[in-house]
C-alpha cells in the first residue's frame, strides 16, 4: 500500500483529531490541554518521546530499523505547531471553538493533527527506514518564539546528532485554490519585527492646546511619516511594509492626555532593510517628537528572522509532492509571502523548506476567502490526510536518498517550469 492510499484509510481519524483540538485552542507556550492530546495520538507508536521545559513541547524520535551505507546515520525532521490565536471564532463550524476569546485562526490544528497522521503512517514502515525521524510538535509560534525555545532545549539534536533536513508545512484558507501545495526556493516569507512607541507630553484643556504639550497630533504625525519615510527612503523592488495596528491615547474629547502610544508590526525581505528600519525609525520619530517638544520612548524588537528555504530541499519537495500527488498540485510562488514564521530559526540552522497547502473549500474562491488569522477563516478537512501523507513521504524518501550515499533528488533535478501567484 502507498503512502498516499494508506493516509486516505487515516482520514477520520485524523478529521477526529483535528475537531477535537480546533474546539480547544490554547494560545502561547503553555498548551497542557493541546499536549495531551497530542500524546494520546502518538499512544503506543514507537517514538522515544520528550517534553519540554520551558514550554509544553513534544518532541517524538523514531528510530529506524534498516540498514544504511551512508557513514553516520540520518536524520529527518518534521515540524508541526499547535498554537491558537486570541481571536473569537465565527466561522459557524460544529466543531467551533468553545474556549471564549480563542481559536484555532491559522490552521495549527491541522499541522499537528496532519504530523500526527505521518506518526503513524511512519511507525508503521519503521523497518523500512535507514534513519532515524524527529517529529517537532511546538507551541508558542503567534509570536512566542516556540521554535527558539525547542532549538535551545536540543530539538535539532534529538536524534543523538544534527538533523539533516527539515520540512515545514502551513495550510491558508485564502491564496489559492483547493488542495494547492506552495513553494519557493529562497526567501519565502518576511522578517517580522514589532515596534512599541510611547510618546510623553503635558495634559491640558482642550480649548487651550498651547498651554499643554499634546502628543495626539505628534502620534499621528509619526503614524503618517514612517508609511512616506518608506516610499522615500527604502527601494521599492525590496518591499517593507509596516501596520500600526494599535493606537490608543485619551479618556475624554476635551481633554489633552499626557500620553499617547501606538504598536505596529514591521515586515521585511531582505537583512539590509530589516537592519535599515532598526536604525531609520528612532531617529525619525525622536526627531518628530523633539520638533513638537515632546518625549518619546521607541522599543524596536527583533521578533522573526526571514523564512530562507534551501534550495535543494525545495526541489526534493516538489518532486515528491510531483510524484505523490502530480504536477497539477504544485505552484511555485514567483514572489515571498509577507506573513513570517518561526520555522526561520530552523531553516537557519539546517538545511530545510517551507510547504503552503490550501485548506480553501473546494469550489470556493480563494481571492475572495476569509484569509489566516480571521474570525471567519475556515480550512478543509479534505486537506487532511493529503499533507499527512506528504509529511511522512518527505521524511521516507529524504532518509533514503541520504543512507544510499547519492546525492539524489535534491541535486541532480531542474528546476520545475512553475509559475505561481504574486501573494
Amino acid at each position: 500500500m502507498s503512502i498516499a492510499t494508506d493516509a486516505k484509510e487515516l482520514q477520520d481519524e485524523i478529521v477526529r483529531l483535528r475537531h477535537e483540538l480546533h474546539q480547544e485552542p490554547e494560545i502561547g507556550l503553555d498548551l497542557p490541554r493541546t499536549q495531551e492530546k497530542v500524546l494520546k495520538a502518538l499512544e503506543g507508536l514507537p517514538f522515544e518521546i520528550t517534553l519540554g521545559e520551558s514550554t509544553t513541547s513534544v518532541t517524538a524520535v523514531l528510530r529506524g530499523g534498516a540498514p544504511h551505507a551512508s557513514t553516520e546515520k540520518p536524520a529527518v525532521l518534521l515540524r508541526a505547531d499547535m498554537d491558537g490565536l486570541p481571536v473569537q471564532e465565527r466561522t459557524g463550524v460544529e466543531f467551533s471553538s468553545k474556549i471564549d476569546g480563542a481559536m484555532h485562526a491559522c490552521g495549527h490544528d491541522l499541522h499537528t493533527s496532519m504530523l500526527a497522521g505521518a506518526a503513524t503512517l511512519l511507525a508503521e514502515r519503521r523497518e523500512q527506514l535507514a534513519g532515524d525521524v524527529v517529529l517537532m510538535f511546538q507551541p508558542g509560534e503567534e509570536g512566542f518564539d516556540g521554535a527558539g525555545h525547542m532549538i535551545r532545549e536540543g530539538v535539532l539534536d534529538a536524534a543523538g546528532r544534527r538533523v539533516d533536513a527539515a520540512y515545514g508545512m502551513h495550510v491558508f484558507s485564502a491564496l489559492e485554490p483547493y488542495g494547492q501545495f506552495c513553494t519557493k526556493p529562497g526567501v519565502m516569507m518576511s522578517a517580522s519585527d514589532g515596534l512599541f512607541v510611547t510618546i510623553l507630553g503635558a495634559g491640558g484643556h482642550g480649548s487651550a492646546p498651547h498651554a499643554a504639550k499634546d502628543p495626539v497630533t505628534a502620534a499621528a504625525e509619526m503614524v503618517t511619516a514612517l508609511q512616506v519615510m518608506i516610499t522615500r527612503q527604502f527601494n521599492m523592488f525590496d518591499p517593507v511594509v509596516l501596520t500600526v495596528g494599535v493606537l490608543q491615547a485619551g479618556t475624554k474629547r476635551n481633554v489633552i492626555p499626557e500620553s499617547a502610544r501606538f504598536e505596529a508590526t514591521i515586515r521585511t525581505f531582505s537583512d539590509e532593510s530589516r537592519e535599515r528600519m532598526m536604525t531609520a525609525i528612532p531617529v525619525l520619530l525622536k526627531g518628530i517628537a523633539s520638533a513638537h517638544g515632546l518625549e518619546v520612548d521607541v522599543d524596536y524588537r527583533g521578533e522573526y528572522p526571514l523564512s530562507i528555504t534551501d534550495e535543494d530541499e525545495t526541489r526534493t519537495a516538489e518532486k515528491t509532492i510531483e510524484s505523490l500527488f502530480g504536477d497539477s498540485r504544485l505552484t511555485r510562488w514567483a514572489t515571498p509571502l509577507s506573513g513570517s514564521e518561526d520555522f526561520s530559526r530552523v531553516m537557519a540552522e539546517v538545511p530545510g523548506t517551507f510547504i503552503g497547502l490550501s485548506a480553501v473549500a473546494p469550489g470556493a474562491d480563494h481571492t475572495a476567502t476569509a484569509f489566516n488569522h480571521s474570525p471567519y477563516a475556515n480550512f478543509d478537512d479534505g486537506v487532511l490526510s493529503d499533507g499527512a501523507a506528504l509529511y511522512a513521504e518527505l521524511a521516507v524518501s529524504r532518509i533514503a536518498t541520504l543512507a544510499s550515499g547519492s546525492p539524489g533528488l535534491a541535486s541532480t533535478a531542474p528546476v520545475p517550469a512553475l509559475t505561481g501567484s504574486a501573494n
